[in-house]
């Protein structure tokens, strides 16, 4: 069994055939998948997904290129949202600093105020990282937000970075970004950290693994980038399944047995 930990199955790019999509997913053994509802569009049709399909939960959040949208209506929002059942987590958030399509200081503060909104619901947080590693750590000691337990996903920073996230107890999730010839470093990262703290996802329809890079990706395609780490590791493919399904049980919260 496979778990994909973190995919955008409501992307329009799957509008017309993601009935299909999900049947590969099933076929290849991929009977979990968390959707990521990263705005207010995204959060609704996750919920959808969450009650139409058994095996799809999801999380409700705003992502960092949209926190100049965030206001107080948009957090009770979130807060109402996030009772569903079936919604397991507040992601993805945190900080872009590539792209910086909302100003820095309006991201910060967007942030601080979700990390506050799952302390305060009991939930654990994914965490968005694109060159913003050490404002990331900073708010997360200052809000506490180390005590959440989340996942820092499509992992991109260094080996030595890894080493200090899982020690906090955070999950460090792998996408096909592992798979690609030029990512020694990452390659390297997924060697190293403890077996119990990988996971693996696909952030479909983005990331495509070798052989699908450059193709729309789905998350049938996580088995790709399990692969490549049990390569990497020399374990079986099998062990690996093994482990990140266990390993995104436990921080999704979530029972080991598939639905």
């Amino acid at each position: 069994m496979f778990f994909d930990t973190h995919a955008h199955v409501d992307d329009e790019q799957f509008s017309e055939d993601r009935e299909a999509v999900l049947q590969r997913a099933l076929q290849q053994g991929v009977t979990r998948i968390v959707n990521i509802g990263c705005s207010r569009e995204a959060a609704l049709n996750t919920l959808a997904l969450a009650d139409r399909y058994n095996f799809i939960y999801g999380t409700v959040g705003l992502h960092p290129h949209d926190a100049k949208d965030f206001d107080a209506a948009f957090l009770e929002d979130l807060r109402r949202w996030a009772r569903h059942p079936k919604i397991i987590a507040i992601g993805e958030i945190g900080l872009d600093y590539y792209y910086d399509l909302s100003p820095r200081e309006v991201q910060r503060e967007v942030f601080r105020q979700q990390i506050r909104l799952a302390r305060e619901l009991d939930l654990p947080i994914t965490i968005h990282d694109r060159e913003a590693h050490q404002d990331i750590f900073d708010i997360l000691t200052e809000e506490k937000g180390w005590e959440t337990r989340g996942i820092f996903h499509c992992y991109s920073g260094s080996e030595e970075m890894a080493r200090e996230i899982v020690k906090r107890g955070f999950y460090i999730s792998f996408s096909g970004a592992v798979t690609f010839k030029n990512a020694a470093k990452l390659k390297k990262t997924a060697q190293s950290i403890p077996l119990e703290r990988i996971l693996i996802e696909t952030d479909c329809p983005y990331l495509s693994p070798v052989p699908y890079r450059g193709k729309r990706n789905e998350p049938a395609y996580v088995v790709k980038t399990a692969e490549a780490i049990a390569e990497l590791r020399g374990l079986s493919l099998e062990e690996i399944a093994k482990a990140t399904w266990a390993n995104g049980c436990r921080a999704y919260r979530l029972d080991t047995q598939p639905e």
